[in-house]
């Protein structure tokens, strides 16, 4: 065996024992290195004649195709024991049971929604829906809130980069009482002649079609804390007629309340309050006689009669029509209801929490 064979077994040697990639740069250093093996040998050439640095150039050539080849097996080598070990420790072992599909389910806001609905559908209201993006008019002015009212401040929004009509931007509602105002427009409308009718009558016997709607929906405003969150659910109702009074808003919220909580175990009370679209106006608040809430009194909604401005803005006469509207926030009815004492974790999507319901 001469020098350059016994290089090369030297060095496929070396290469096996490598247990690791930074070993075997390590080995490859001492032969294919600047200051390896075969470097050393490329620069002993140089006081042969030049017949004799061909034969040995050929040859130490070879010996360096061999050594490389074998640092190429040895470094393949090494990769497939690294995959090896990956795939051991993460194989699948296919006999476990599967994972079980769990079947979705209702969000508890909008279990509460369906709730709602269907209590008020049940007392003769419709259903109303509209836009989230809403123009000033809508979300203020026809609610007797004109640019610049004090009052506005009590619905700070989110406003849009597009103008309305008017050069005021459009905004995100901060109620759903413009779905309110739309609703009557295009129930008036809808029912035009009967409406001609009964203004036209100046004796008073035909009576015009009623307005009693309820409206839910999402709205927004620059709010965030425990019982707050920027974005929230609301429901709205309005019933205008032609003697409509504060008593039969009693008589229906307090009817809500009690199949909405399946107690009839529940008080009611009506505090004086302000809103600039009901005069006059009431908060609503709630007690129940029983459970661990019993003896506190909890407020669920806004109340009062429709502001006359209101009603005319609907396109009504004030002097015939009257009515009250309400407002009630679903996210608090269902934190009542389900015992939740934090409003984010409804909107955290943690299905930990949200599988409790269904």
């Amino acid at each position: 065996m001469n020098e350059l064979d016994s290089l090369v077994d030297t060095a496929r040697a070396d290469f096996a024992l490598a247990k690791a990639p930074a070993d075997l740069e390590n080995a490859k250093a001492r032969f294919l290195g600047k200051a390896g093996r075969i470097t050393e040998l490329m620069k002993g050439m140089a006081a042969l004649s030049v017949d004799e640095k061909k034969s040995r150039g050929a040859a130490i050539n070879v010996a360096k195709q061999a050594i490389e080849a074998a640092l190429n097996h040895r470094r393949q080598a090494l990769a497939d024991e690294e995959l090896e070990v990956q795939l051991r420790a993460e194989a699948l072992d296919v006999t476990l049971p599967g994972r079980r599909r769990v079947g979705g389910g209702l969000h508890p806001v909008s279990r509460t929604m369906e709730r709602i609905e269907a209590i008020f559908s049940s007392m003769g209201f419709d259903v109303a829906d509209g836009p989230e993006v809403e123009s000033d008019w809508h979300s203020f002015t026809s609610l007797n809130n004109p640019p610049n009212h004090p009052a506005r401040s009590m619905q700070d929004t989110f406003y849009v980069d597009i103008d309305g009509e008017d050069g005021i931007p459009y905004n995100l509602r901060p109620h759903t009482s413009p779905m309110q105002v739309r609703y009557a427009h295009q129930h008036i409308k809808k029912h035009a002649a009967a409406f001609e009718a009964a203004a036209a009558d100046a004796t008073g016997a035909t009576r015009a079609p009623e307005i009693r709607v309820i409206a839910p929906g999402r709205t927004y405003r620059v709010d965030s804390d425990a019982t707050h969150s920027p974005m929230f659910h609301q429901c709205e109702g309005l019933w205008l007629g032609e003697n409509v009074s504060f008593k039969d808003l009693k008589v229906v919220f307090t009817d809500f309340c009690r199949t909405f909580f399946e107690s009839d175990d529940l008080v009611l009370r009506f505090r004086p309050s302000f809103f600039p679209f009901t005069e006059p106006s009431a908060e609503i608040d709630i007690q129940f006689q029983s459970g661990p809430l019993a003896g506190r009194w909890l407020e669920v909604a806004g109340s009062g009669q429709v502001h006359p401005n209101v009603v005319r803005n609907m396109g009504l006469d004030p002097e015939r029509y009257i009515g009250f509207a309400f407002g009630m926030g679903p996210d608090r009815l269902t934190m009542l209801r389900y015992g939740v004492n934090d409003l984010r974790l409804f909107f955290d999507g943690d299905l930990r929490f949200l599988s409790q319901f269904q």
